[in-house]
């Protein structure tokens, strides 16, 4: 099976920006594991949309879409559990 891609949109990146550098660091050893596993196990789909999901990083939320034609998972939003939904 192929590896997907991996992207942050610029919504992902400024989230990051905002982060500690230990849970970016967490963030992006979990976001490398989506492109051999765009679908872990522990991953939610989120209600109300066709491809997305979130995975769990401590205290943070990582949002992303799969898209299976082109091989893409697009980083949406990195955020604490707190405000993520919002």
């Amino acid at each position: 099976m192929p590896d997907y891609s991996v992207s942050f949109r610029r919504s992902a990146e400024k989230d990051m920006r905002k982060l500690a550098s230990s849970i970016q660091d967490r963030v992006i050893e979990a976001v490398e594991k989506l492109a051999k596993v765009p679908r872990p196990s522990g991953c939610k789909k989120l209600a109300g949309s066709e491809d997305a999901y979130r995975i769990r990083v401590g205290d943070y939320r990582v949002i992303y879409t799969v898209d299976d034609v082109i091989l893409i998972v697009a980083i949406e939003r990195v955020r604490h559990r707190r405000e993520v939904y919002r």
